[in-house]
């Protein structure tokens, strides 16, 4: 679990960035990252960035801030994930400096980048939208990453983040902490045995109980769903059950929708209250209209339709990734030719000045922003004649015209992926209850 904040740097740029790259809280800045910028002259090349503004604001930069739950994660991890966080947010535009500290009880990611980027010199829009935008691409690296997300429980609306954290998810916590164990463990009692050596109090009786640390209250194991009853954790463990309901099975040849219409006769001539529910009359409806205007017939046409359109979206993001790396690479490659070409000249007069220590001393910035500029600009390997930087922000532009594209069809894509989830649940909730049914029609007749 991560907890994010993000507020304003008004003055004293430097100073913060010289205390999030502090060397005794990041292993001797072996933890700092950078993008856009040397984290050694951040503050120069933001303020070289700043004066190019088209709109001049109150900020300097913004300092956002990560920060994980003790136990679940490790620095490298965390500078990684933090990596992915400052990238997301900033999208190849804006200079950052990313800093993992390890030197309190839980790790944290400080990411302080430019309040004006260097693509068009706009100011970044620090708000409510932006700011649950960062926190739910924080949740969402943490998901991929195996890490617990907290979840705002019901009738906790208006409570900001920061309450959220207060308010541990004690049960989503020791849901993930048996989650983990149980392919790990040879029975139930290891299992108890290994949760109590993870720091979790155990309670037997009736129903076995635990306490995450810190907790107030004992959850017992039951109430974190079917799956995590006694009896289901031993199944799990054994092997005889797994968590994931698996699809019905469904006989080669026949058609689905016939397969549907007799489960749907078999729970309305059994009173199924469930059934009887108009929702779920409705999605019946929704669901055999939709089989019938794509042409599905079969179950196997269904899953492979499906593996159809998420093998489109992965490549639609594959390619939208590719145009975001384009993009990014060619918006440093503007602003190094661009910082090059306003500082040459304060460079070239300071070559030929007598007294060079006086020079040096009156114009520092520019010199370093330009021996940085030349530095980068030789690193991807452009010497002698500059590219035509106009040439450059017109290919950018028709590549930002392409993304928009690319992230319309991945939209449309995913749309499509979730709209044949929520079929196939469907689909697989109306033929088990069916399936059901009719093994209780057995068993009476037996």
């Amino acid at each position: 679990m991560a907890v994010t904040k993000i507020k304003p740097i008004k003055s004293t740029l430097k100073k913060a960035l010289d205390y999030i790259q502090n060397p005794e809280k990041t292993d001797e800045k072996m933890l700092v990252s950078s993008f856009g910028c040397s984290a050694e002259t951040a503050d120069i090349e933001f303020g070289f960035t700043l004066s190019q503004a088209l709109e001049k604001g109150n900020n300097l930069a913004h300092h956002l801030i990560q920060s994980f739950e003790p136990g679940e994660v490790d620095y490298q991890k965390a500078h990684e994930i933090g990596k992915q966080l400052a990238d997301a947010v900033t999208k190849g535009q804006f200079e950052y400096v990313l800093t993992t500290h390890i030197d309190k009880g839980h790790i944290h990611n400080h990411i302080i980048f430019c309040a004006v980027n260097f693509v068009n010199y706009h100011k970044y829009n620090s708000n409510k939208r932006t700011y649950y935008g960062i926190r739910n691409m924080s949740d969402k690296l943490c998901r991929e990453n195996g890490l617990s997300v907290l979840v705002p429980e019901k009738g906790s609306k208006g409570k900001n983040y920061a309450e959220y954290k207060k308010e541990k998810n004690a049960k989503a916590k020791l849901k993930l902490a048996i989650d983990t164990l149980v392919s790990a463990v040879s029975d139930f009692e290891e299992l108890i045995s290994r949760l109590q050596t993870a720091g979790y109090e155990i309670k037997t009786g009736k129903y076995i109980s635990c306490r995450v640390p810190g907790q107030e209250r004992f959850t017992r194991l039951k109430t974190l769903g079917a799956d995590y009853t006694e009896d289901a954790l031993k199944e799990r463990i054994s092997g005889k059950r797994t968590r994931a309901a698996k699809a019905p099975k469904t006989e080669r040849g026949v058609s689905l929708l016939v397969d549907l219409q007799n489960s749907i006769m078999a729970q309305q001539s059994k009173g199924y209250e469930q059934w009887a529910k108009i929702h779920n009359l409705k999605q019946a409806a929704k669901t055999m209209n939709f089989l019938t205007e794509n042409r599905i017939e079969r179950y196997a046409d269904l899953t492979a339709k499906i593996t159809e359109i998420q093998a489109e979206s992965e490549q639609a993001a594959d390619a939208l990734k590719g145009v975001e790396k384009r993009l990014s690479d060619m918006g440093l490659l503007i602003k190094h030719i661009t910082t090059y070409q306003k500082t040459k000249p304060i460079y070239d007069a300071y070559r030929k000045a007598r007294d060079k220590e006086q020079y040096h001393a009156g114009h520092e910035s520019s010199i370093i922003l330009f021996e940085a500029a030349a530095k980068a600009l030789k690193a991807v390997g452009v010497s002698g004649k500059l590219p035509n930087l106009a040439t450059l922000q017109a290919e950018y532009g028709k590549l930002q015209e392409q993304k928009e594209a690319l992230y319309a069809d991945y939209g449309k894509l995913k749309r499509k992926v979730k709209e044949y989830d929520v079929i196939k649940r469907n689909i697989d909730s109306i033929l088990r209850k069916g399936n059901e049914l009719e093994r209780g029609k057995e068993t009476e007749r037996g």
